[in-house]
């Protein structure tokens, strides 16, 4: 009898433990983020093969030992494609170990970059990053002092603000990426348009979708890593390699972050990212963060007044074109999502 894909449902407690348990045995641990999981079952009902989709990735893919080389990989890769196709996504990514990287490779799959010859992030296009990059190389401008940064954005303030004027103060150019993924309660849309209307004073920046190539949080697969810092230090250093290949290509040389003394995670990642990129002749600017009184302005603060049905008491922290929208109707369905939250303020990857 062929060993069918079968769908393995949240609620079927019975195989989400048997996902868990193959993917114990393989050194995987079972990602946050999932949406979609399926299995290949032996003829004693024993799970040998698993994978598992969010958004538009695929991860947590794991074959039991005994059962490597056999073909189940191709199917449950098979299987998750099809899934992807019906959802509407053409533009699949995963991140590997460089030994399952081989074998994807025989799947449709191509290499963006590796780091630390141990973790692949790879896409279902031949030539996906470089026509990202060819795209980005079209606005590139000339100069010593043109510098990047990467923002969320969630909601736009006035701290996010005094970063992008700090740069182009200092700088001929800014050329500000913004996550596009839509991993917080305000749409990408709605960020880029409150970037945009907040900095409209400033002729010297250029503002691009982040696409999905600089990376998040949400889409970084920490089950790969024993404990979460060991996650995030790899997350940042892939991070910083796919920088370092935009950034030669629209001669950036100074990158700019806010700093950070409340979240450990982002203190991690402005650590690595301050020892590797000048190794990569990038200069990191870390940018103290702008207070209101003794309070630090943060997107985490604002979201948290919100929640609170407190909105007023942090205008000091948003500029006007931020207020303006949060008080206009077409806000109210992004302020029921905040509203509705458990924990709208500490969430280091919606800033």
């Amino acid at each position: 009898m062929e060993n069918m894909v079968e769908t393995i449902f949240n609620s079927d407690i019975y195989g989400q433990k048997k996902v868990d348990k193959l993917l114990e045995q393989t050194g995987i641990r079972r990602d946050r983020n999932l949406d979609y999981t399926c299995g290949i079952y032996d003829e004693k009902e024993n799970l040998i093969a698993t994978g598992s989709c969010f958004q538009n990735t695929l991860r947590c893919l794991a074959v039991d030992k005994d059962h490597q080389g056999e073909g189940f990989l191709n199917k449950i890769v098979s299987h998750l494609m099809d899934i992807q196709i019906k959802r509407g996504n053409s533009h699949i990514f995963l991140y590997t170990t460089k030994k399952s990287s081989v074998l994807l490779k025989d799947l449709g799959f191509y290499e963006i970059v590796c780091v630390d010859d141990e973790l692949v992030f790879m896409e279902n296009r031949k030539y996906g990053f470089e026509e990202y990059c060819y795209t980005l190389e079209k606005e590139r401008t000339e100069g010593e002092r043109i510098a990047a940064i990467v923002m969320n954005g969630n909601p736009f303030t006035l701290g996010h603000q005094y970063l992008i004027e700090k740069a182009a103060l200092e700088n001929d150019m800014v050329h500000v990426f913004v996550l596009s993924e839509e991993v917080g309660p305000i749409p990408f849309a709605i960020r880029k348009r409150l970037i945009c209307e907040g900095t409209s004073h400033l002729s010297n920046i250029m503002i691009h979708d982040g696409g999905p190539y600089i990376i998040s949080t949400s889409t970084f697969p920490g089950y790969f890593f024993p404990d979460e810092d060991a996650a995030v230090i790899t997350q940042a250093k892939l991070d910083v390699v796919i920088f370092h290949q935009i950034a030669k290509r629209m001669g950036i040389k100074r990158r700019y972050v806010g700093e950070e003394k409340n979240s450990h995670v982002t203190s991690i990642y402005n650590k690595i990212m301050k020892k590797y990129l000048p190794l990569m002749g990038i200069v990191c600017k870390v940018i103290p963060r702008l207070m209101e009184g003794e309070m630090v302005i943060s997107a985490s603060t604002v979201r948290q007044a919100i929640h609170d049905d407190e909105f007023e008491k942090v205008f000091c922290m948003l500029p006007e074109s931020t207020i303006k929208y949060f008080l206009s109707e077409e806000a109210a369905p992004v302020i029921d999502v905040i509203k509705s939250q458990e924990n709208p303020c500490h969430d280091w990857r919606k800033e």
